[in-house]
C-alpha cells in the first residue's frame, strides 16, 4: 500500500447516521418543565390569593342610601390587610421573575411556547405594586 491508498482509505470514513430522537421522554414529564409550570400555577395563586386580601383591604364604597340611613362605612385602607397584600404581590413578582428567566432559558426553538400569560402576570404584579405605593 503506498501513501495515497492509505490517505483515501482515511477521508472515506463515513459518519453514522443516528436518526433516532434525542430526547427519550416527552417534555410534559421533563421535571425542570413540571417545575416552571408548577411556579407559574403558584404565582396566579399569589394574585388569587392577593384579589381576595384586596377585597378586605380596601375601603368601604359608601353609597347615598348608606349616608342617608347613617350606616357606618371604612373610608381608609385596612393597615394588616394592605401588609398581607403588598407581600403576596411581592411573592407573586418574585415567583413570576423566576418562572419566567427559567422558561425563557429553557425554551429556545421555534416551536416552543412564549409565555404570554407569564408576561401578563409579571405587568399585573408591576402595576399592582406600583399602584399600591404611589397611593398609599
Amino acid at each position: 500500500m503506498n501513501n495515497k491508498d492509505s490517505a483515501n482509505q482515511s477521508m472515506d470514513l463515513e459518519i453514522p447516521q443516528n436518526n433516532s430522537e434525542r430526547r427519550k421522554i416527552h417534555r410534559s414529564q421533563d421535571t425542570f418543565y413540571r417545575l416552571v409550570v408548577l411556579l407559574n400555577i403558584t404565582a396566579w395563586a399569589c394574585l388569587v390569593a392577593a384579589l381576595l386580601v384586596l377585597h378586605y383591604a380596601r375601603p368601604d364604597f359608601i353609597t347615598g342610601v348608606q349616608n342617608y340611613w347613617g350606616i357606618e362605612g371604612r373610608d381608609f385602607w385596612s393597615r394588616e390587610h394592605l401588609d398581607d397584600l403588598l407581600t403576596l404581590l411581592q411573592i407573586c413578582l418574585v415567583i413570576t421573575l423566576v418562572a419566567f428567566t427559567m422558561h425563557t432559558r429553557r425554551n429556545r426553538r421555534k416551536s416552543d411556547s412564549f409565555g404570554y400569560n407569564l408576561i401578563i402576570l409579571l405587568v399585573i404584579s408591576v402595576l399592582s405594586l406600583a399602584t399600591i405605593y404611589s397611593t398609599v
